[in-house]
């Protein structure tokens, strides 16, 4: 990986992170625990604290397995991102914003022994899970890396379409 784009995507990392944290700190300190604030007909801020992991799955598990886990998470998306090509640059971009969010979460969950979140999309008789935007980082990363592999899928198609034979 050339220096540059290393230097690049680490610098997503670290805005993810920085920004993560700032907007948790301002919840934490700004609000009661599940104080609603509405911001929209259908968006509000809504402070609670999440004991799992994305939409409180695995909530019954230690602290400690969780940060392993989230280290494991972690780890495997770095080793993704070094190993993919500079050509797969969407990917990579994903993978620093997978990685941004989940250091913001496992630094949370370090720190506080929970993540904090505080996003909620509601309408008068439904709700969706109330997440942070660490979780929305990870939740786009994910869909930039689906979106590469299904852009690298087409161009792949049309490649082959286009030679004698394969039709």
């Amino acid at each position: 990986m050339k220096t540059k784009a290393l230097y690049n995507l680490l610098a997503v990392v670290a805005f993810a992170v920085v920004s993560d944290q700032i907007i948790k700190y301002l919840v934490e300190t700004g609000m009661d625990y599940q104080q609603q604030i509405d911001v929209l007909p259908f968006l509000a801020l809504f402070r609670v604290h999440n004991n799992g992991i994305a939409f409180s799955m695995l909530s019954g598990l230690h602290d400690l397995a969780l940060i392993a886990l989230t280290l494991v998470i972690i780890c495997f998306v770095s080793y993704l991102w070094w190993t993919t090509t500079a050509t797969r640059w969407i990917s990579r971009f994903g993978f620093a914003l997978i990685i941004g969010g989940a250091l913001g979460n496992l630094i949370d969950r370090s720190i506080h022994g929970y993540v904090i979140d505080y996003v909620l999309f509601h309408l008068p008789t439904w709700s969706f899970a109330v997440f942070n935007l660490a979780d929305a980082y990870i939740s786009v990363g994910a869909a930039l890396v689906v979106l590469e592999e299904v852009l690298a899928w087409l161009r792949e198609r049309r490649a082959s379409k286009g030679e004698p034979g394969k039709n």
